[in-house]
């Protein structure tokens, strides 16, 4: 049996779904685009290719391998794009709590049944319909649980809302000797700029008491704040639009101490090391154009207690 153990973003990691971009699929059409960035590049011709994005996951993959960590993959379905396995489920402390997605990204659920066969039946949870979540808007941090959402009466108007208050409400009566704070997220259907799909688009600890943020994220300067009174603002790393775009908060965390980065993130990643981190850089940025990049490739399933 899977114990599974997640309490934060960055203890020591011990196993860890990883996505693969094998049989990826044809490019999709103009309409098949689940957000903006995605379009654009779709747009302009340059939408990521299977042989580019191949390498880019088998680079994460030897990082974990460097560390130790058991690597789980999803099994292969033919022309579907399995990359992104934070958005299909996530660990909240020992329970597996599957995503309401698209319905069209089902079968990805159905690609790592094999993993969840492994786990106590009563730790795996499908939440009610009306609930919608997804892993990219869930970060554990020790007591609290952060999620993004969205608020705006538009909700049902825009791809780029995954999570609703029902996700949030539903989390809070699973946890409730958690502290459950939402974030209402800028969502933007055509201008990726503007548009923070998941929280850890805009948001994400790194460490024991440092986080990544992109204040324009956030709807709600309050929540800005909430962040800044929490990690203290000389801990807090500011990312502008620019870097928003290109995930810049979207590392990830394999150790207090160590983080995954992108090897074009050069303020970030210098700012890491002056404050200690190991930083393991590998290329990543064929896959970033579909809007998600190394922590949305990850589903952890255990971490160690520290």
């Amino acid at each position: 049996m899977l114990k599974l153990h997640v309490t934060n973003e960055t203890s020591k990691l011990k196993a860890v779904v990883l996505g693969t971009a094998k049989s990826n699929g044809p490019t999709p059409t103009v309409s098949e685009a689940y957000d903006p960035k995605s379009l654009e590049y779709i747009k302009a011709g340059t939408y990521p290719k299977e042989e580019d994005m191949v390498p880019e996951m088998e680079a994460f993959n030897t990082v974990f391998e460097k560390y130790d960590v058991q690597v789980y993959r999803p099994e292969l379905i033919e022309n579907c794009n399995q990359i992104f396995s934070r958005d299909i489920a996530f660990v909240i402390d020992d329970y597996f709590i599957k995503s309401n997605i698209l319905p069209d990204r089902e079968q990805e659920l159905e690609a790592i049944q094999y993993i969840i066969n492994q786990i106590e039946p009563s730790k795996v949870i499908t939440p009610p319909e009306e609930v919608h979540i997804e892993g990219g808007d869930v970060m554990l941090w020790n007591d609290h649980i952060f999620i993004g959402t969205y608020k705006g009466s538009d909700y049902a108007d825009l791809i780029t809302a995954r999570t609703n208050m029902h996700g949030v409400n539903f989390i809070k009566e699973m946890f409730p000797n958690k502290i459950v704070k939402e974030f209402d997220l800028n969502k933007s259907n055509t201008i990726a700029r503007d548009n923070a799909l998941h929280l850890d688009c805009c948001f994400q600890p790194v460490g024991k008491d440092k986080a990544i943020i992109h204040k324009e994220g956030f709807r709600n300067e309050a929540d800005y704040q909430y962040l800044v009174d929490l990690f203290g603002k000389e801990n807090l790393f500011h990312i502008d639009k620019y870097e928003m775009y290109h995930m810049f908060s979207n590392v990830f965390s394999i150790a207090p101490e160590v983080v995954v980065s992108e090897k074009s993130f050069t303020r970030l990643n210098t700012w890491l090391r002056e404050n200690g981190f190991t930083v393991e850089e590998i290329p990543y940025a064929e896959i970033s154009k579909q809007e998600g990049l190394l922590r949305c490739s990850t589903m952890p399933l255990i971490r160690a207690n520290n």
